[in-house]
């Protein structure tokens, strides 16, 4: 049996196999809320076979929002039209699982394909906000910088949010604290030039994040997991290494964190990253050293290669992005090529399964 189709027990909940859907921004959402392409993005996503289904970032207050097309999970009317979706992702027997975030400097542009250039107020951007006044871009707008009790006033978003996720059905949360968005800033020197007890040393610019985790922990169920994505390089001097995400991983590990997520970069720009297959799979593997379990990300495409990080002991769970947008039945494939007839078929497509 491939160990890449093995379950996985994380606190009350069994990943049948180890593929993740990573989250993806979608761009389509009209004030928050989720829609006929969720739906079917996610939904799809969980017949292909994938134990965990992510959503997208997803937004914990309007100004989190990196587009105004964000989804958005900061009001309960955005509950029904999620719980549809969670309640079709269970009766694929996937779990679904949603990434909360808030995108900090990085907020109040357009979508990709539109350019991702600044909205100014006068065409319905607004205000973003970090942990202090310096813009991601040069030519964009300066963020406000947060005081302590907007500090506090966001943390407690992300309560909020945890609360409706429930609500909604998730099983699964995964605080976004990578890619140079808020959780991110405060946690990189190159982008926190705070003094206060939120800036300068490690713990400082830690202290943040460790309180969205203790916020969410308060009403998010002890049996039910909590994950975290983090940038685990910033690629460049002077910025956030891989020795401080090992060193975040022995302290996140004991307040409730159960899987690190490990991504990297995005939080300055202009910054060349050696992007190849499996590049950011030793961030994985490193992190998982401090004894917490670990996601590989990043140019993961073929089984084979995702079967070696897992029997590699690299990482425990693989999260795919552009290859489930390629093909959202990856997994039935994978198992096909890695030789395991036991992989269930949705009953509808079983006349399709090819048997050895």
């Amino acid at each position: 049996m491939p160990l890449l189709f093995t379950p996985l027990k994380i606190r009350s909940l069994t990943l049948k196999n180890r593929i993740v859907v990573s989250p993806m921004c979608q761009y389509s959402s009209v004030d928050g809320f989720a829609n006929d392409w969720h739906f079917v993005h996610l939904g799809s996503r969980a017949v292909g076979g994938a134990a965990l289904v992510f959503t997208e970032a997803t937004a914990v207050s309007p100004e989190g929002r990196i587009s105004p097309h964000d989804l958005g999970i900061w009001k309960d009317e955005h509950i029904a039209p999620l719980k549809r979706i969670t309640e079709f992702i269970e009766k694929q027997g996937s779990i679904p699982g949603m990434q909360l975030a808030h995108a900090g400097r990085k907020a109040s542009v357009t979508e990709p394909w539109n350019g991702d250039k600044q909205i100014p107020a006068t065409d319905g951007g607004w205000q973003s906000v970090a942990p202090s006044a310096v813009p991601f871009y040069a030519d964009r707008d300066t963020p406000a910088e947060l005081d302590e009790a907007g500090i506090h006033r966001i943390a407690a978003c992300f309560k909020a949010a945890a609360q409706r996720a429930l609500l909604a059905g998730f099983k699964v949360l995964e605080i976004h604290g990578a890619h140079g968005y808020l959780a991110n800033e405060f946690m990189s020197p190159l982008s926190n030039k705070r003094t206060d007890n939120y800036g300068g040393s490690f713990d400082n610019r830690i202290r943040f994040l460790l309180e969205i985790i203790g916020a969410i922990r308060t009403v998010w169920p002890q049996d039910y997991p909590l994950f975290l994505r983090i940038s685990a390089s910033d690629w460049t001097d002077g910025g956030w290494t891989v020795d401080d995400s090992v060193r975040l991983a022995g302290i996140v590990k004991d307040k409730g964190v159960d899987l690190i997520d490990c991504s990297s970069g995005g939080i300055i720009p202009g910054v060349k990253i050696p992007a190849a297959p499996n590049y950011q799979v030793p961030f994985a593997a490193a992190v998982r050293r401090a004894g917490i379990p670990t996601g590989a990300v990043g140019i993961i495409v073929s089984p084979e290669q995702a079967e070696a990080i897992i029997a590699n002991g690299q990482a425990d769970l693989i999260f795919m992005a552009r290859e489930l947008l390629r093909d959202p039945y990856f997994p039935l494939r994978a198992a096909r090529e890695l030789g395991y007839d036991d992989m269930p078929w949705p009953v509808q497509y079983e006349r399709a399964k090819r048997k050895k």
